[in-house]
């Protein structure tokens, strides 16, 4: 069979290719997709050519490993499709739903053990945001959050808001959300946070309000923005944490570690979703955080997240959205029906 693929043909340049895919081999799966979501960090990274050179384009996806950062690139990594093909020992899988971290495409072929069924409460648009959530699980997981805490999350992106969501579960004493965008910020405050914020000192005042020293214990950077990681150091007290999930590519982040960082004893520490938090190896796998955030999307209306949907022929249109500019663009989906899908 033929398929539609999309690659990025160099900086800020998008094509969709027709391809033929061979047929799946033992146990592997044929999947006609349905929908795929477009990453507004990593792939944005991508298509503006603001990756490293010549290194791995992401080692933690099965379907990308080994393949270093180079024009023509071929990236995605949440992808819903049904399973309409399958290889010897794989017939059991005909006609599932299924999620795969695989580039954006009208058609793959897997391994089954690349597969992760959908649960059938989960419609196609809100599991393509499944990496999403599962990132964000991972991000709380790395973040120990703690009774009474006081937590700030700057940036509310989709993974900014799904972290929010989980965090409003916590017993905190306070969730503040930083964000630019206004329309963002409110999104954060309706999932749960008790203040939201456009900077710095608008954060520091809704602090002030429930502590004297106006400084939170824990704060999660998840904005893509380099110049973002300084205000979330500044925003923490003495202490506190800092846990960063943005991904800044080729970009540097001019942060002060003097004494505030120095003397305060902050900690500094990445979260990266490939890898569960050693801290928890003895009693987690990736099959229980998978069922959390299966759990976890459940309770989020994460479809309402989904503000854009563009047919996968107009991917170029699509990346162009997102490169202008938040504005009122939040997750955007591909689509491969033709005769339904629109940009809206």
């Amino acid at each position: 069979m033929n398929r539609r693929a999309v690659v990025f043909a160099g900086p800020r340049r998008v094509e969709v290719v027709d391809e033929p895919l061979a047929p799946p081999p033992a146990g592997h799966a044929l999947v006609r997709t349905r929908v795929s979501a477009i990453s507004a960090g990593t792939e944005l990274l991508v298509y503006r050519g603001e990756l490293p050179a010549d290194r791995p384009l992401d080692e933690s996806l099965p379907a990308l490993a080994g393949a270093a950062f180079r024009y023509p690139a071929r990236y995605g990594y949440a992808a819903v499709g049904e399973v309409v093909g399958a290889g010897e020992g794989a017939r059991d899988w005909l006609g599932r739903r299924v999620f795969a971290l695989v580039p954006h495409a009208s058609a793959f072929v897997a391994p089954t053990s690349e597969l992760v069924e959908v649960p059938p409460s989960i419609g196609d648009e809100a599991a393509a945001l499944f990496a999403s959530t599962e990132t964000a699980v991972t991000l709380v997981l790395d973040a120990h959050p703690r009774l009474g805490e006081r937590a700030v999350v700057v940036g509310q992106g989709v993974i900014g808001l799904l972290a929010t969501s989980l965090l409003a579960r916590f017993p905190l004493a306070a969730l503040v959300v930083v964000d630019a965008d206004a329309a963002r910020a409110r999104r954060g405050r309706d999932l749960g946070a008790t203040a939201a914020a456009a900077d710095l000192a608008e954060a520091r005042a809704a602090l002030a309000r429930i502590s004297e020293d106006a400084s939170a214990d824990l704060a999660l950077e998840v904005s893509g923005n380099p110049a973002a990681l300084d205000a979330a150091i500044g925003l923490t007290g003495r202490e506190g944490r800092v846990v960063l999930g943005s991904f800044y590519g080729a970009k540097r982040a001019s942060v002060d570690l003097g004494t505030h960082f120095h003397r305060g004893r902050l900690t500094l520490a990445s979260s990266q979703v490939s890898h569960l938090p050693p801290t928890l190896g003895g009693r987690w796998d990736h099959a229980r955080r998978r069922a959390v955030a299966w759990s976890a999307l459940a309770r989020v209306d994460a479809q309402a997240l989904v503000t854009h949907r563009f047919d996968v022929a107009r991917a170029a249109d699509a990346y162009a959205r997102l490169d202008a500019g938040p504005g009122d663009a939040l997750q955007i989906l591909l689509t491969y029906d033709r005769k339904t899908a629109e940009a809206r």
